[in-house]
């Protein structure tokens, strides 16, 4: 596929950030933790938010990844890409302007995306979001 056919997914702003706020819910839901949201707009150009959330062992980043994306395919929101699930340490979702990061403990402690990206504002995701209250409609 040449770069020119690659699909781009475009979302106003708010749709991007009740996006990344429900995918934090969603991994919330399979009891994941130390879930952040950052507001990546200023310091990317690829997305607009990443999410990131641990899992404590292989089976629970799966099902975290798999909550997600059998919601986003519900919704009809397409992803761009799916890295590291089959070794379930790190499972990347990329939705274009939204970018998940699911770790196990040990892989999210090495990379320290937090820490990586601390100039990225948090964004609080928690309590019903705009996005979940329409998609639950």
């Amino acid at each position: 596929m040449r770069f020119s056919e690659n699909p781009v997914i475009v979302r106003k702003k708010d749709e991007a950030r009740e996006l990344a706020k429900l995918c934090a819910r969603l991994a919330d839901d399979k009891k994941g933790v130390r879930i952040v949201v950052l507001k990546m707009t200023y310091l990317l150009i690829l997305t607009d938010y990443f999410v990131i959330a641990s899992g404590t062992s292989r089976p629970q980043v799966q099902a975290i990844a798999d909550r997600i994306m059998e919601t986003m395919r519900t919704l009809a929101l397409p992803y761009l890409s799916v890295e590291g699930y089959e070794e379930g340490r790190w499972v990347l979702l990329d939705y274009g302007d939204v970018v998940v990061h699911v770790f196990d403990t040990s892989t999210r402690e090495f990379y320290d995306l937090e820490r990586l990206w601390a100039d990225a504002p948090r964004v609080r995701w928690r309590g019903k979001t705009r996005a979940s209250q329409r998609f639950a409609e």
